[in-house]
């Protein structure tokens, strides 16, 4: 018999925030794995939880998933909790589960609370679709093709950013995005100091020019709202016409115009040359 890993969502701030079925299985299991030990042992304490802690997080989990792996297959029932929220969204908590698929292993989640779903929920923004972006990329190439291939995106967007990144994460966001698309920044959720700002990008961009910001922050973006347009063959050869005469080049102009069409650019393109 292998034992079971139980995926446990804890309080993202308020240590109210946490379900009894949570506690009752961090009091049963034989071991938690946590993202800072320290950090969980402040919420242990708080519910006198003598469970003992094993670290795992995002500069140890190579090793750890082989040993937490081990012990699961051994018959321990494991517990892994994050700092904050529910496991294995944004941090490494996928590779355990992911072994534990492998050696045919229950998980078991035990739902709780979750920044992005508390951000959204009282955004004022669209929930009837969303998607989650987490943190975005800090390498500039890769920054960009992640923004790149969102500006379209209809759904409403999700990120996460830290308070010494979020003013250049609200520039990144405007120079792709356009400024006039609204926003809402979710601050210190659940927290004492938790604070919702909503308006539309450059505002947002001229606010924290004046104001330090403080705490993590949960960003929801609205989505694309343009209406989309799509262009017939007809329709896109007499656009290539108009744009080659206004001095793009046939590369630039397939660019352009593949945003309006099901055609790829290399469709685009060959049309241009059968022209």
């Amino acid at each position: 018999m292998t034992g079971i890993l139980y995926l446990v969502a804890t309080p993202i701030g308020n240590l109210k925030d946490i379900t009894f079925r949570a506690i009752e299985t961090l009091q049963t299991v034989d071991l938690i794995a946590a993202e800072d030990t320290r950090h969980t042992a402040k919420l242990l304490h708080h519910y006198q939880i003598k469970t003992p802690t094993i670290s795992y997080h995002q500069h140890n989990h190579q090793t750890r998933v082989t040993e937490l792996s081990t012990k699961l297959l051994e018959g321990l029932n494991i517990a892994l909790v994050t700092d904050a929220g529910t496991p294995c969204i944004s941090d490494p908590g996928y590779y355990l589960v992911l072994a534990c698929m492998e050696a045919n292993i229950r998980v078991i989640p035990i739902p709780g609370a979750m920044a992005a779903i508390s951000g959204l929920v009282a955004s004022g923004l669209s929930t009837e679709r969303f998607c989650f972006e987490g943190f975005l990329p800090t390498k500039k190439k890769l920054r960009e093709n992640r923004l790149n291939s969102l500006k379209e995106e209809k759904r409403t967007i999700i990120f996460y950013e830290a308070p010494h990144k979020l003013e250049k994460t609200l520039a990144d966001l405007a120079n792709f995005f356009g400024i006039k698309r609204n926003i809402c920044l979710a601050r210190e959720l659940t927290k004492i100091h938790e604070d919702f700002w909503r308006g539309n990008l450059e505002k947002a961009i001229k606010f924290y020019e004046n104001c330090e910001p403080k705490g993590e922050y949960t960003i929801i973006v609205e989505g694309n709202q343009e209406e989309e347009i799509t262009l017939s063959e007809t329709e896109i050869k007499e656009e290539i016409e108009k744009l080659l005469k206004q001095g793009m080049s046939k590369t630039e102009a397939s660019q352009y115009l593949v945003k309006y069409t099901n055609l790829s650019r290399r469709e685009i393109y060959q049309l241009m040359i059968n022209q």
